[in-house]
């Protein structure tokens, strides 16, 4: 029996009254005190773990007005709080055991682009790539590029003081900082820019914290000018945060923002920017270039820039090799052939320019190009390179850069490459000797690690891989970083050079010298009394206060050693989530959780939900509860037996009997499945595989709803519910029937069954069941153009129009046509946890199957979660081979050649709205529907959309109705409706054109039904 979990650690009291005072003053937004908020804000993409007491997300400046001014009340002067953006932070920047204060769910709003002027007004919660799609209509883009753009917010680069590729040319969030309005401990709402001398004196005379505060910063800049020349490197990455060196500009004017960008949010909250905002250039091209080692690549990257591009990345092995093995890859490949004979690629670089004047950006490529050709083969040389022209194709390359950043957290086995020492900066000429001698410190202690990152600007990340949960593999922490600190200010340049200072604030003293002092002296005029962000970048001097040390945090792999290595191989994908928040992907129109996009709720994430299991887990093995074991007992549990005790729980439930396990499970009953998250993530956080193993353990103990069962027996029962459909449908047309599906059954609706069943439809055309039997008796002939269609139960049931058409159409390709028994593919059972009877499925079918994948028999599926639920969650259910099922475009792309055409079809333009499964579980096969369709004479577009919200039966159960359909608005509505694409729209999923006919009142057909048209019409 699982033991109940009682109040887990509670909030500490003054915390609560905080959060119940805030909401008694008015406070719009929301506040969240429940532990699995609590646990989901606890980590970042950093190795440190810290429990905060509760999460604020502020609707608007005023309530940012109101938690600040409430905690410079004397009764909350104790309070910390921490601001937090998009959460990507790689050291722990914004964990607190405090209060975080999230701006991301409400405060994200663009508030003003001004072409003309060419700048824009955002709230500090929006997502770079929101604004750059934003401004793209304009021709203009906000510059400091980063590889978490999609989920990083504008605050968060500002706290930052973020920069990334073409640094050298765009500079760091900092340039590009007009104005910004922040709020001050004390409750200010502060505007701040660059002014004269004149406004400086004038605010100088203020009596409060603002005149206070640029008293003291004017008296610094004057008084210590020299010394802080002195103390700063000259690096294009410069120093972040509190950046003294930039009090004044160049102009001589006093900037405030120089000492507020980089401060990660210990000085004051920000709620509004004013940015500088760049013309798109009209021009780009990419020379990606190979060497044989990722030194040559490190060494050649300084003698490129006399070149003059825009800027230079460089990738080890290591990193492209894992890009190599995710679907990332499949949009690059082309960019970087492998002839015979080359070496192995060990490093690569891309060189990027851009432009408005063609002639003169070809040019410049050009004789790179010509400089290339010439040294190739000579030693510490490239042997190869590659050009790619336009913005769209190289944006593919820097996707796969991108996403290569999170790759390095899926190596295999239990050392993960972690950043804790990944963003010095040091002179560009400085930059190959400094990462020799740093990959001495690491491989003398034997560690992998991957390296990526901007050589222009001597920026280079570098991730040692270690398994945290091991404490002596985790003192390396602190034997590595001491060292490469060591080598850093040896080779003149500085620890932080991109990614903030979080809690490697440690070393500050150590850069920042007789200087220290006087950072003190900023963080206590901003904050007396350390509230904000406590022990980063600089504490005030006052008792007590001291800056976080790199080995005193806590860190994730300190509670997941806490779980047994059993489970933590079984729950794999949850715990080897590293936090890079991939998932938080902001872009309405990618498939990547829309769960998270429907709610904006950290819960309702891969990454939330990856951590309330790996919480979960920890504390069932704190209670010595053997999850593993309980899943046993769960699936060979007598359902009699154990129905008191599930009873007896349940009812305490319902009177408010506390237990962590309920809010995990309100967590995962959010989740769509539709396993977008496997393959968009790069750790392969698969929820619906973890989801499914806790429903397991969960209903071991809770009564399942009705809905699980309705649900999951769907499949075994619709067989016989279709021999008489006028029943089923009657019923599933009534209101009142209706009306108490939804209240007691849990389901809103359900679609109704073809009357004219797929039996009749096949005995017209002569077609035959693909019975083991019948296939041995085939002819020679036959069996050389014989295919088999794989039923599913929503298209063979609910949808028999569609597998007809495909026999039609197949047979009008010259196919010998046949039909598999249908046998229940299992999927819902998955999906509702009911694990034992999914497995017996499973292996049935697979059985089935197999024999005639054994007559070499083509086998294809039309619906394309059910198809590919063969190759995905068979994986753990079926010993020996898989059943080899493809997705229809999968096989007919092979059989081009041999497919039988008219010579003249008429011609025509579709748009393909692509099933979420299939777009990220089998990227390939989208291309695959326009290669098909491109030899059929037609020409087709794919539609960048996100998920249609109904994922299987999730849009039809009660609960998610209102979220099935807030998901559909979010990308699917729009563009259903668009005049555009009248009579062009196809749709290869089954739920998606359900979905589609239930809010729209449209029916989209399926590629194969347009095929179909297409090859009858002549």
């Amino acid at each position: 029996m699982i033991p109940r979990i009682d109040s887990i650690d509670d909030t500490q009291s003054l915390y609560l009254d905080f959060i119940e005072t805030l909401k008694q003053q008015g406070f719009k937004g929301d506040l969240n005190s429940d532990y699995a908020n609590r646990v989901v804000l606890a980590t970042d993409n950093s190795i440190y773990q810290i429990l905060p007491q509760g999460v604020l997300y502020p609707k608007n400046s005023e309530d940012l007005v109101l938690i600040a001014r409430l905690a410079d009340q004397p009764r909350f002067r104790s309070i910390v709080l921490s601001a937090r953006g998009g959460g990507t932070g790689t050291n722990g920047q914004s964990l607190t055991d405090g209060l975080i204060v999230d701006v991301s769910k409400h405060m994200n709003r663009i508030l003003e682009i001004n072409p003309d002027e060419r700048w824009v007004r955002v709230q500090g919660g929006v997502v770079k790539d929101q604004l750059n799609a934003a401004l793209k209509p304009y021709g203009l883009f906000f510059a400091p590029e980063l590889s978490t753009s999609n989920r990083a917010t504008i605050g968060g680069m500002i706290n930052t003081d973020a920069s990334g590729q073409g640094s050298v040319l765009y500079g760091k969030t900092r340039d590009h900082v007009l104005e910004l309005t922040s709020v001050w401990l004390d409750g200010t709402l502060w505007q701040s820019g660059p002014i004269d001398e004149a406004e400086l004196q004038t605010i100088k005379q203020r009596t409060d914290r603002v005149g206070e505060v640029h008293r003291l910063l004017d008296g610094i800049q004057r008084e210590r000018q020299d010394e802080i020349d002195t103390c700063f490197p000259k690096l294009n990455r410069c120093l972040t945060g509190y950046d003294l060196a930039h009090i004044r500009d160049e102009s001589g004017r006093f900037n405030l923002n120089s000492i507020l960008c980089g401060a990660e949010g210990s000085l004051a909250f920000i709620a509004e920017a004013k940015l500088n905002v760049l013309p798109i250039p009209k021009h780009a091209a990419l020379v990606n270039i190979k060497y044989d080692s990722f030194e040559a690549s490190l060494r050649d990257a300084q003698a490129l820039m006399q070149w003059q591009p825009t800027s230079i990345e460089t990738v080890d092995s290591k990193v492209l090799n894992l890009a190599m093995g995710d679907i990332v890859w499949d949009s690059v490949r082309n960019y970087f052939p492998e002839k015979e004979g080359d070496p192995v690629i060990q490093g690569i670089n891309l060189v990027e320019y851009t432009g408005d004047d063609e002639a003169e950006l070809r040019e410049k490529v050009e004789k790179l190009c010509r400089h290339l050709e010439q040294i190739s083969g000579e030693p510490g040389k490239s042997f190869g390179f590659s050009v790619v022209y336009g913005a769209s194709e190289i944006n593919k390359i820097w996707g796969m850069r991108k996403k290569a950043v999170g790759l390095l957290g899926n190596a295999q086995g239990q050392k993960r490459p972690i950043p804790f020492v990944e963003d010095t900066a040091v002179p560009p000429e400085n930059l190959a000797d400094f990462i020799m001698a740093f990959r001495k410190v690491l491989d003398d202690r034997g560690l992998a690690y991957g390296m990526f990152g901007h050589v222009d600007a001597g920026v280079l990340h570098v991730r040692p891989a270690i398994d945290m949960k091991d404490p002596e593999q985790e003192k390396l922490i602190r034997e590595i970083t001491d060292e490469v600190v060591r080598l850093t200010q040896e080779y003149k340049g500085l620890l932080w050079g991109e990614h903030g200072k979080g809690v490697r604030s440690e070393y500050a003293p150590e850069f920042f010298g007789p200087l220290y002092p006087v950072l003190q002296q900023i963080k206590g005029c901003f904050d007396p009394r350390n509230q904000l962000n406590p022990g980063k970048i600089a504490t005030p001097a006052i008792d007590g206060a001291e800056l976080l040390k790199i080995d005193a945090v806590p860190t994730r792999g300190q509670h997941d050693r806490q779980i047994s290595a059993a489970v933590r191989e079984q729950y794999d994908s949850a715990m080897n989530c590293n936090g890079n928040g991939a998932c938080y992907n902001y872009d309405p129109n990618d498939a990547m959780c829309p769960s998270w996009k429907g709610t904006r709720e950290r819960i309702h994430s891969p990454k939330g939900r990856a951590s309330l299991i790996r919480e979960w887990l920890r504390l069932m093995a704190s209670r010595g509860v053997d999850v593993k074991a309980e899943a046993e007992k769960a699936r060979s549990r007598s359902g009699l037996l154990a129905l008191p005790k599930k009873i007896s729980n349940t009812l305490a439930r319902r009177k408010g009997r506390y237990d962590f396990s309920n809010e995990v499970h309100e967590a995962m009953m959010g989740c769509l499945a539709c396993k977008s998250c496997v393959s968009q993530c790069p750790i392969k956080v698969n929820v619906p595989d973890f989801r499914a193993r806790f429903l397991e353990v969960y209903h071991g103990r809770y009564l399942r709803p009705v809905k699980d069962y309705l649900v999951g027996s769907l499949e075994f029962m619709i067989p016989a519910l279709s021999k008489y459909p006028a029943p089923y449908n009657w019923a599933m047309r009534n209101t009142l029937v209706r009306s108490v599906m939804r209240r007691i059954g849990g389901m809103v609706d359900s679609p109704v069954i073809c009357t004219n069943s797929l039996r009749q439809g096949l005995d017209q055309r002569g077609i035959d069941w693909a019975t083991p039997e019948v296939a041995s008796r085939l002819s020679a002939a036959q069996r050389e153009r014989a295919v088999v269609i794989v039923q599913d139960a929503f298209t063979s049931y609910f949808e028999t129009r569609l597998v007809l058409d495909l026999v039609d159409l197949l047979g009008k390709l010259g196919f010998y046509v046949m039909v598999a028994p249908f046998m229940p593919n299992g999927k819902p059972l998955h999906v509702h946890g009911f694990m034992a009877a999914f497995d017996k499925a499973a292996q049935r079918n697979t059985r089935m199957l197999n024999q005639l994948a054994e007559l070499d028999l083509p086998l294809v599926g039309i619906d394309p979660s059910m198809t590919l639920t063969y190759r995905q969650e068979y994986k753990d259910a079926v010993e020996g081979e898989l059943p080899p099922v493809q997705l229809i475009q999968e096989w007919l792309s092979q059989q081009l050649e041999r497919v039988e055409l008219p010579e003249i079809l008429p011609q025509g333009e579709y748009r393909l709205m692509a099933h979420c499964t299939e777009k990220t579980s089998a990227a390939p096969s989208i291309r695959q529907w326009q290669n098909i369709f491109s030899a059929l004479g037609q020409q087709l577009d794919v539609v960048a959309t996100g998920c249609c919200g109904m994922s299987g039966t999730f849009g039809h159960e009660t609960a998610n109705l209102q979220r099935s359909k807030d998901i559909y608005d979010l990308s699917w509505r729009d563009i259903v409706n668009h005049p555009e694409n009248r009579g062009k729209l196809m749709a290869t999923g089954y739920s998606c054109r359900s979905q589609v006919k239930r809010f729209d009142d449209q029916q989209l057909p399926h590629p194969v039904q347009v095929l179909l048209d297409v090859v009858s019409a002549v």
